[in-house]
């Protein structure tokens, strides 16, 4: 096989790998993780002592907190999409392994990139739709229907943890594919 005038763009294959994309990646997506997790850590305490206070006011005051469920809905859109990024770039989401454990190591190497590809797919459209969904809510002006909160920068919210759980996705599947 004649070598290659760039090999940091090529593996041996003649797939591009482009190691220098994913390390970039790396050195983008980690410090982005750490703020969201941290965000998504503080939403969720956040979250957490408002539903107690709820709770606490309505059963021994017999007055809940105005607007607390909405302020839950909207933290949830922070939690949910910046934990699900966390858990993409420590690769720990949740996998059945029952019948692929048994495969020989290349079937199963080859349905990672399957499976991954798919879901570079998958998550990139959402992705997608979120930021055309930001837009839809900033122009309508939507907003929570009793304390008047914007819905738009939640959305956003929602559009960032899915633009980096993409590209961790992303950087996954040049990996697996350079380890071929």
């Amino acid at each position: 096989m004649a070598k290659s005038p760039h090999p940091e763009f090529l593996n041996i294959y003649g797939m591009l790998a482009m190691p220098s994309l994913y390390k970039f990646g790396n050195k983008v997506v980690q410090p982005a993780v750490n703020v969201m997790v941290s965000v998504a850590a503080t939403a969720l305490a956040v979250m957490m002592f408002l539903m107690a206070a709820d709770v606490i006011f309505r059963y021994l005051f017999n007055s809940p907190i105005p607007g607390a469920l909405e302020l839950i809905e909207f933290l949830m859109a922070i939690i949910v999409p910046f934990s699900i990024a966390y858990c993409a770039k420590l690769k720990a989401h949740v996998t059945v392994d029952l019948v692929v454990e048994r495969f020989p190591a290349k079937v199963r190497s080859i349905l990672r990139f399957i499976i991954t590809s798919i879901s570079c797919v998958f998550v990139t459209l959402i992705c997608w739709q979120n930021f055309a969904y930001i837009f839809e809510t900033y122009q309508s002006n939507l907003t929570s229907a009793v304390l008047k909160i914007p819905a738009a920068p939640f959305v956003a919210a929602a559009a960032i943890g899915t633009a980096v759980f993409a590209i961790i996705l992303f950087i996954e599947l040049f990996q697996s594919k350079s380890k071929e």
